[in-house]
């Protein structure tokens, strides 16, 4: 496609947004969800040709499927007698797996060849975001499972787009991945651990169940995917061509069916819900760079840090809520972190990527 067409992609996609913003003012409400939908995904079209666009055109794409889900859930809920909510614990654990066949030995070298840094790195990630969800879920005032699911975002490990991040923000791309596979291992204790002690007071919390939720969605997967592109390596680099879009597919999916369960309670707190979010991802952005500072890291590893502590699993914080029946609550924060953390990681990496080199400074 040319240049030409993706341009006019965009205007399109600009042109419907305004149309459906104009349907919405009109109170023709029944046109504003087709079209909002529709110029979303034009506009995710024409994202992908331009550079500086492209990074947006997934999340562009998830907010046309969240939508969707609000406008019409009842076709995001089940079909038939099938629940499509059983979907999400099969989907997560795909995903890990593919995680896992991107894994190597070398992931676990980092943790030898940079203890301080690896050690920093973790002890933010499970020290900030944790804080930093309980104190917002507590200066919200949000509904108790609401407010829980506040604090399992923070309390669960950095998420599988840090890596990426960490490359465009010109970070330690090898330290990401080391902190990244050690917080993700430790999540079976850490984020029951933390949602026990922090979130018991709004809900109540099954360490033990939590600690096998976290142990199926992520340990076995992972592991089976590690040995496999250990030992199997020609069926590693097949998995690996599709994979990726399965995850991507994946997440779409598993937000779209939180958002339409929970329609009903983002209609009540989703604006005041969605500034929380955004506080708590940025939040996590800037201490996470000033605790690596005070440790005084050389900026790349301090990129790293606040990339690591700023982007969370949103799908594991999804997985665990759906496992204890409050997908329609809980979930709710896991399903607009993911987006919203797409959206600043990309700017911030961008950002820095275009500053000057971390190396010298």
């Amino acid at each position: 496609m040319s240049t030409s067409l993706y341009r006019y992609l965009l205007y399109a996609g600009m042109a419907v947004l305004l149309g459906a913003l104009g349907t919405y003012l009109a109170s023709a409400t029944g046109l504003t969800g087709p079209l909002l939908v529709l110029g979303l995904l034009l506009l995710a079209l024409g994202m992908k040709g331009f550079e500086h666009l492209k990074g947006f055109a997934y999340t562009t794409v998830i907010f046309a499927a969240v939508s969707a889900a609000m406008f019409y859930p009842q076709y995001f809920i089940q079909v038939g007698d099938y629940k499509l909510s059983k979907l999400i614990m099969p989907l997560l654990q795909v995903i890990m797996f593919g995680m896992g066949t991107t894994m190597t030995f070398n992931d676990f070298i980092g943790i030898v060849k940079t203890p301080k840094a690896v050690i920093i790195g973790v002890f933010c990630q499970f020290l900030i975001m944790p804080s930093l969800g309980f104190a917002i879920a507590n200066l919200f005032n949000f509904p108790p499972e609401i407010a829980a699911g506040v604090i399992l975002i923070g309390s669960s490990p950095s998420g599988l787009a840090s890596n990426v991040m960490a490359l465009i923000a010109k970070a330690n791309v090898a330290l990401s991945i080391t902190i990244t596979t050690c917080a993700t291992l430790l999540a079976p204790v850490m984020t029951p651990l933390l949602m026990k002690t922090l979130a018991g007071q709004f809900i109540e919390i099954d360490f033990w169940s939590m600690v096998w939720d976290i142990t199926k969605i992520i340990i076995i997967p992972l592991g089976i995917g590690f040995i496999i592109n250990q030992y199997l390596k020609k069926v590693a680099e097949f998995l690996k061509d599709y994979l990726p879009l399965i995850s991507m597919v994946g997440i779409a999916f598993i937000i779209t069916i939180i958002t339409a369960a929970g329609q009903a309670s983002l209609l009540n707190v989703g604006g005041l819900l969605m500034v929380a979010v955004l506080l708590h991802n940025i939040g996590g952005f800037v201490l996470g760079y000033s605790a690596a500072r005070l440790f005084r890291m050389p900026e790349q590893d301090c990129r790293t840090v606040a990339i690591e502590v700023g982007l969370q699993n949103a799908g594991l914080a999804s997985g665990l809520a759906n496992q204890m029946g409050k997908l329609a609550t809980v979930g709710l924060a896991a399903a607009l972190f993911g987006p919203i953390m797409n959206i600043t990681g990309s700017v911030l990496a961008s950002w820095w990527g275009r500053s000057s080199d971390p190396k010298t400074e």
